[in-house]
């Protein structure tokens, strides 16, 4: 973990179910740390299991997971311990209630159709949707909103992961949350256009 109590940063990565989002999250970790900065993931399945062991998925209880997801990741930014968040949080609000309390703050955006990740479906959600047993599933029987001003944005479809968190290093470089953690790499992940601007990854 860094050794200044300098407030670390938090990725939230948003999409579908099986879009892609572990593991994008997964592969930056392993490149942050390749670069001396040591992550925390917080996955909403594994963190689930803690606060809501047998979970509704009804908007209330969503609603009082993702703020205590919100808090975690804001307390440990607290500490100086960079964060990757890896939930769906299908409602804007719950993201933008993340943005408000941690100040150094990127939303990715890991886009997929639906009929991908349907086909995806590694631990069986749209499957027991469609058969009645997995109510509120975002995107089928439940909304899904979708950012509207995401700093990236990635294709789950079609890039790897490794493409897919090269983008976000980039963001994360130019808005300075590892800036000193690159030292003398900075030409590596030097953008170009302004740093504000969101950034789309096509093959």
């Amino acid at each position: 973990m860094p050794s200044e109590r300098e407030p670390g940063f938090a990725v939230w990565l948003t999409g579908l179910p099986a879009s892609g989002k572990s593991t994008v999250a997964r592969a930056l970790q392993k490149m942050l740390a390749g670069r001396g900065v040591r992550t925390v993931v917080l996955e909403s399945d594994d963190v689930r299991k803690l606060l809501t062991p047998s979970p509704r998925y009804d908007p209330s209880e969503r609603d009082r997971f993702y703020g205590a997801l919100a808090d975690l990741a804001r307390r440990l930014t607290e500490e100086g311990v960079p964060v990757l968040v890896a939930a769906t949080a299908n409602l804007r609000a719950y993201r933008d209630r993340a943005r408000e309390v941690i100040p150094r703050f990127l939303e990715v955006y890991v886009e997929c159709p639906l009929e991908v990740c349907r086909q995806r479906d590694p631990k069986g959600i749209y499957r027991r949707s469609d058969a009645g047993t997995a109510p509120n599933v975002p995107g089928v029987s439940t909304p899904y909103e979708p950012p509207l001003h995401p700093e990236v944005v990635v294709d789950g479809e079609r890039d790897p992961a490794g493409d897919s968190a090269r983008a976000i290093l980039r963001a994360l470089a130019s808005r300075g949350f590892v800036a000193r953690c690159f030292r003398g790499a900075r030409r590596r992940v030097r953008l170009t256009g302004l740093p504000g601007r969101r950034r789309r990854l096509r093959t």
